[in-house]
């Protein structure tokens, strides 16, 4: 019972509505999408930076992370899982922990990525 709440659960699964239903889940789905292309343009925009100014090899895992937290929002656009939200969790405490460093370290007037 805890195994599976931790680890193993679906807490939903997307299905497409019949027509005159409230289209909730559509809209979720929608929005994981949305989220998940914001997340990988975010990785780009990192990642372009990166190529234009070369600054430090960390900035190549910051990209990455943004990508593969944009990966989790386009899995979860089909269902979440127990395993997915821990991985997006630890995916976004990797994502914060490298910001902070590259941010600090080498764009200390940059604020948004």
């Amino acid at each position: 019972m805890i195994l599976d709440l931790l680890w193993t659960r679906t807490w939903w699964r997307y299905r497409p509505v019949a027509p005159g239903d409230f289209p909730m889940p559509g809209y979720v789905h929608a929005f994981n999408l949305f989220e998940g292309t914001a997340w990988v343009v975010f990785g780009l925009l990192v990642l372009a930076r990166y190529l234009r100014r070369g600054r430090a090899a960390i900035e190549i895992g910051y990209a990455l992370a943004f990508f593969a937290f944009g990966l989790t929002d386009f899995i979860e656009a089909r269902a979440l899982t127990s395993w997915l939200i821990w991985a997006k969790l630890a995916n976004l405490i990797v994502l914060a922990r490298l910001r902070a460093v590259v941010i600090r370290r080498y764009y200390p007037a940059s604020k948004l990525y």
